[in-house]
């Protein structure tokens, strides 16, 4: 009989910053209450990527599709398309959840500044390109941290190594 090897320790993976997302976004549209919670959904704008590894702009006619399951929780998911400097378009669906006190979410729900140290916003971005220079971000998984303004979100993307 043979003996297994030790098991050690796992180890938490790599975190590599890639770019800073700042996604400026409309007045909410806000649909109401449904069976799976409040829904609302953000007109996103425009806005910019910048970092060591995305450069570009965000391009009009996203949107933030978000389910408010209680005063204190949120479930976000963005869907919108960055134009790099070089011309190639990278689309982005960025699943995420915002939690925080029912006054903090309340606030930034009527579009009032809220610090970020106020509110837990993690969040999955999947990026996608057909661009071949890009395939990079095809195989890569990313997670993110997000903090909301009265008129943009804020993404700090990492790629989880």
């Amino acid at each position: 009989m043979t003996q297994e090897p030790q098991a050690q320790e796992p180890q938490a993976p790599a975190l590599e910053y890639t770019a800073t997302l700042s996604v400026t976004i409309a007045e909410p549209i806000d649909v109401g209450p449904t069976p799976e919670g409040h829904r609302r959904i953000i007109p996103i704008t425009g806005g910019t990527v910048s970092g060591p590894r995305l450069k570009g702009r965000v391009l009009p006619g996203g949107a933030d599709f978000q389910i408010l399951h209680t005063p204190e929780l949120s479930q976000l998911d963005a869907r919108y398309a960055l134009e790099l400097e070089d011309g190639a378009i990278v689309s982005v669906d960025n699943a995420a959840i915002r939690s925080g006190s029912a006054d903090a979410l309340g606030r930034i729900a009527r579009g009032e500044a809220v610090d970020p140290q106020e509110i837990y916003f993690r969040c999955a971005p999947r990026l996608r390109s057909s661009a071949p220079e890009w395939d990079w971000v095809n195989r890569t998984m990313f997670i993110g941290t997000g903090e909301r303004y009265p008129d943009r979100v804020v993404v700090h993307v990492f790629a989880v190594g």
